[in-house]
Formats: C-alpha cells, structure tokens, sequence
C-alpha cells in the first residue's frame, strides 16, 4: 500500500444532532485518512458536557485527534470561507440547476483540485433533514450516492465512510489479490509434477483408472485440481507425506497378514 499524497477534503457536518454521529463520523474519518473536521452550529453546546464527551468519544473508537482538532463556526458561511471547492452530499432531488455526481466520479475530480492546491471539502446535512436548499446553493456540485432505490437513507458516519472509502481507495496500491504463503514459497511446477507423478502411480497400484479411455481426461482434472490450489512448498510436502501414509497403509496391513500367517 502506498501513502495517500493529496491533501483531504475536509468534512463540514451541518447541525449535527447526536455526539455519537460525530464521533462516529471521527472514526469513518480515521479509516479513509480523512483529517479535519468542521462542525456548523451543532445541536449540543460546544465544548461538550463530560456525559456528552465520553459518549462521543467512545463512538469514535480512538479517533480521538480527530475530535481533538474539529473547528465549531456559527454559520455555514464562516465555516467555508476559506474553501475554493464545496461538494453537497443529498439523497433527494432538489429543483435547481446543479450537477450532480456519484462518490466514483466526485473523487477524481476531488484528487486533481486539491493536487492543484485547492482547498476542497464535502458537506453533509442534519441526520433527519440533510442538507436544505439554502445550504445547497453555496456547493460547486452535489454528491448523491447510488443505493437501493426504496430504501436510500444513510446514518451520518455511514456517509462520510462511502464518500471517504472511495477518495482513499483511488489513491490506494494495495494489490486487489494476494497470496499469502506465510514462512513458506509457492511450489513450483517441479514441485507439482513430481507430487502428480507419486500419485498417479499410486492411483495406478491401487486400480484406480478402471476405464482405460477415461485415463486421460481424469489426468487432466487432477492435475487442474492440483494446480488451482496454489500450494506452498510445505503443502507439497505435507502432501507427500499424507500419500505416503495412504500407500503404506496396505502394505502394513499385509504384511502383518504375512506374520500372522
């Protein structure tokens, strides 16, 4: 995985009603390297109760700088004054002129404005109302997330968390899939065919192929089996081993038949 290297948007909650939802917020924040917070005119006085603050904080689950740094303003306007670019985040339909964006679209555009130096931030509503008009028409675009169409509604954090997924996952480099073999190296075809070769001859020992002409496309199939399980060289081996026990089982058995007899 390599370092996230554009600047983040910042994430504007307008009048949020429950700490919880903002520290929850906290935390989607800390997952997707998201890193300052404002708040607008929040329901609970700020700097919150004890009560209030150990619920939030705990709703965080350690995002606690987070908390620690987010900015209180008084009006939406006070809090983007210093924002070049402001995405709003809506479910609804709003009955004006905008553009409007998935998350998938909004972030590429997000990337290449911060790279420019632009200072850009995404801004979500109330938890029971969203965003109004009059907080929309201040946003360069809205930012409506694709869900079930009978059933679009989103906690708060859970917002934050798509929009912030998608903005760390198209600078993110972590291999989409990975082998982990452990203290052990994937086998190689060596590997393979010389563990094949012990077991066809086994299987041959033990009268297996009974169809003659079947004997090929069964090959085939083993040796497909084997190779889609990307062994390691200590699973070949283990292999070997669980053979050698199968193979050794008759024998054992008769020559204890030989004793007895």
């Amino acid at each position: 995985m390599t370092a996230v290297t554009s600047m983040p948007p910042i994430i504007l909650l307008v009048e949020p009603q429950l700490v919880e939802n903002i520290g929850m917020t906290a935390r989607a924040m800390m997952n997707t390297g998201l890193k300052e917070l404002r708040l607008v005119n929040p329901r609970d006085p700020w700097p919150l109760g004890e009560v209030h603050q150990k619920r939030m904080e705990a709703a965080s689950s350690g995002a606690d700088e987070i908390l620690k740094n987010a900015k209180i303003f008084a009006t939406l306007e006070e809090a983007i004054a210093d924002v070049n670019y402001i995405y709003a985040t809506t479910a609804r339909a709003h009955d004006m002129a905008h553009r409007v964006m998935t998350p998938k679209a909004a972030i590429p555009d997000m990337i290449e404005r911060a790279a420019a130096g632009s200072k850009v931030a995404v801004m979500f509503g109330r938890e029971r109302t969203g965003l109004i008009n009059d907080y929309i028409v201040m946003a360069n675009a809205m930012i409506t997330i694709p869900l079930n169409p009978e059933h679009t509604s989103l906690n708060l954090a859970q917002s934050v968390l798509l929009v912030g997924y998608e903005w760390f996952q198209a600078q993110d480099r972590t291999p989409a899939n990975v082998l982990r073999t452990g203290s052990s190296i994937p086998a190689t075809r060596e590997d393979y065919l010389n563990f094949f070769k012990r077991l066809e001859k086994a299987l041959d020992e033990a009268g297996f192929f009974v169809a003659e002409e079947m004997r090929p496309t069964m090959i085939r199939n083993l040796h497909n089996t084997l190779q889609r399980a990307e062994m390691t060289e200590q699973e070949i081996r283990t292999w070997h081993g669980v053979l050698s026990a199968l193979v050794g089982i008759p024998k054992a058995r008769q020559m204890k038949k030989d004793k007895d007899d």
